[in-house]
């Protein structure tokens, strides 16, 4: 497994839609395992393949709170088919957008319907934290970012900071 670079925000990768899988291969199974590293280590709670600079409608997730707590979900073609009026307001981040945070409104119940690594169809209901990071990850397959869902300028403030942060680390 290798740890992959994470792309921020303005990158145009992640403003992209993301291509659909048509077939689990070794890269594919590579790419989940290498993501599912890289978010362990970063360290965050779910990523989208785009963040890693593939343009794959993939994503990894694992809400777990501690090493022993692990219970990774590795999603190909992810959908959400139902979604409850009932809303929830978490203070999100996200790996692309370091050091930021703002609450988003989202439904507070999803059902997913997506591929595992052996390509099988499942599908999931979700709630809570899990629903959040779901519908989060599935916006990074569609170009969305959590700054997206905020007013223009603190969205823009929001990418200034960004930008300060990378000019800073490249010193």
């Amino acid at each position: 497994m290798a740890l992959l670079p994470i792309f921020t925000a303005p990158d145009p990768i992640l403003k992209q839609k993301a291509r659909r899988v048509e077939t689990v291969d070794e890269r594919v199974i590579t790419l989940m395992n290498d993501m599912l590293e890289t978010m362990y280590k970063a360290p965050g709670i779910g990523l989208a393949a785009p963040q890693v600079g593939v343009s794959d409608r993939i994503v990894v997730i694992d809400i777990g709170k501690t090493e022993a707590d692990r219970q990774p979900i590795r999603m190909i073609n992810p959908e959400i088919i139902w979604a409850s009026e009932e809303e929830n307001v978490y203070e999100e981040g996200c790996l692309s957008v370091p050091e930021n945070y703002a609450k988003v409104v989202r439904p507070r119940q999803v059902r997913v319907r997506y591929h595992d690594e052996t390509f099988a169809k499942i599908e999931i209901d979700a709630d809570g934290l899990l629903a959040t990071v779901i519908q989060h990850e599935i916006d990074h397959l569609d170009g969305i970012l959590f700054i997206d869902y905020l007013s223009s300028l603190k969205r823009h403030m929001i990418l200034r900071k960004v930008a300060k942060l990378r000019k800073e680390a490249e010193v």
